[in-house]
């Protein structure tokens, strides 16, 4: 497919307009080329649904839950406004386009032996697409590993229920409710200002007592193209609510004192939100794919290592947006490139820019305004990708209606 095509391909699917259906069974009794996807989020699903429109393939998805929840607006729900199964679907659809589904976690990849073992099996594969998210750095911030349960990060599925017992606990009995945001790379980079702004929203709608302290590892809003809407939402609407402290690492937790330690001295906390930094899961490290993240070559997000293995998503080391809209559009990239191998084509060798997958992103500021976050990109092959923003210059009503209608429309491509 050429670039064009791809580009609109992926427009029209964030408008829900695209229905995939799945290729037929061979007919012949010969056996497919074996495809093996870890992960059924946002990448994952990319991949499988491009296969199994394409028919060229026998396709096996591995996945611990038993349904899917969406991270990218997830914060409603955080906050109480929308219902955890809003953002809810069950992977029935896979399942009835030919899809195997496993319900595990894989715990070795053996590359030498083309083979992914689980608690039960050994499948095995002829191409392998990797896209587990991400894992949490917690060895950064002294005694977290203890405190785990009382202050949830909620950047993966269905972690966001702890999150709203936080929040739901703050809203009622009020204090410092804190709030952090790492250094990039991690995944969704406005979603703690997100999440700021829309429990201090409720805060003023329920009168709670209390501040929500965003304590920001970095000079200013992450990514910087969305800095100086962020700040100006954050002053003209929550001045009262939230206290914004840049240039501030946490250093450890003392949960008897319910205190971080911080390079700006000890902050005292009721609840909190702390997002930490993050890195590929351990299985990428364990394959010899790479150490935080995944090193891969760009356009294909192949493996450097190993040309029968891609990596998509968050787990994968470019300077792509870790992004819902990026896991998808490279999945469904890599399912094209995997469906043209299997048919014997010849690849395609770029000697000048190339397109990579669109990012999408929306950051409400208030639960009906939003700033609209877009990112392209283009690569020449060897050379680092090229990455262009355009951002609201300010939350609007207009972003925070298409934020769900974009959500709505991705998950039917995915799941519908």
């Amino acid at each position: 497919m050429h670039q064009l095509r791809r580009r609109q391909w992926l427009q029209s699917t964030a408008m829900g307009v695209v229905v995939l259906t799945s290729g037929c069974a061979s007919l012949s009794g010969v056996a497919k080329p074996r495809v093996v996807v870890v992960g059924g989020g946002w990448g994952g699903l990319g991949v499988v649904r491009g296969l199994l429109a394409a028919g060229a393939a026998d396709v096996t998805l591995i996945e611990p839950n038993e349904s899917f929840m969406s991270c990218p607006l997830s914060a409603h729900y955080i906050v109480g406004l929308q219902p955890a199964s809003d953002f809810q679907r069950s992977y029935v659809r896979v399942d009835q386009l030919g899809a195997r589904r496993i319900r595990e976690r894989v715990l070795e990849i053996d590359r030498a032996k083309q083979m992914v073992v689980t608690g039960t099996q050994r499948l095995p594969y002829d191409f392998l697409v990797l896209s587990p998210g991400v894992d949490y750095m917690e060895d950064g911030i002294q005694g977290y590993a203890e405190a785990r349960s009382q202050l949830p990060v909620g950047f993966r599925a269905f972690e966001q229920m702890a999150v709203r017992k936080q929040v739901d606990e703050f809203l009622v009995n009020g204090g410092n409710f804190v709030i952090s945001a790492p250094k990039p790379p991690y995944r969704c980079p406005p979603a703690p200002y997100e999440r700021a702004f829309l429990i201090a929203e409720q805060m003023k709608q329920r009168g709670t007592k209390g501040k929500i302290l965003l304590i920001d590892a970095n000079p200013n809003p992450m990514p910087m193209p969305i800095a100086q809407p962020i700040l100006k939402g954050m002053k003209s609407l929550y001045a009262n609510q939230i206290e914004y402290l840049p240039d501030t690492s946490i250093d450890a937790v003392d949960m008897g004192k319910r205190q971080l330690v911080t390079s700006s001295g000890a902050v005292p906390f009721a609840h909190a939100n702390l997002v930490l930094p993050m890195r590929a899961p351990a299985l990428i490290r364990q394959a010899g794919l790479g150490e935080r993240w995944a090193n891969v070559k760009l356009p294909s997000f192949q493996s450097q290592v190993d040309d029968r293995v891609y990596v998509i998503g968050d787990s994968q080391g470019s300077p792509l947006p870790k992004s819902g809209h990026v896991a998808f559009g490279s999945g469904r990239q890599v399912a094209e490139a995997i469906a043209e191998r299997i048919a014997g084509k010849s690849p395609v060798n770029p000697t000048g820019a190339v397109d990579l997958p669109l990012g999408i992103c929306w950051a409400n500021v208030t639960h009906k305004e939003a700033i609209n976050i877009n990112v392209s990109a283009t690569v020449v092959p060897g050379e680092a990708p090229k990455l262009k923003f355009s951002v609201d210059p300010e939350h609007n009503a207009r972003s925070a209606t298409a934020a769900m209608s974009w959500g709505n429309g991705m998950w039917k491509a995915m799941l519908g």
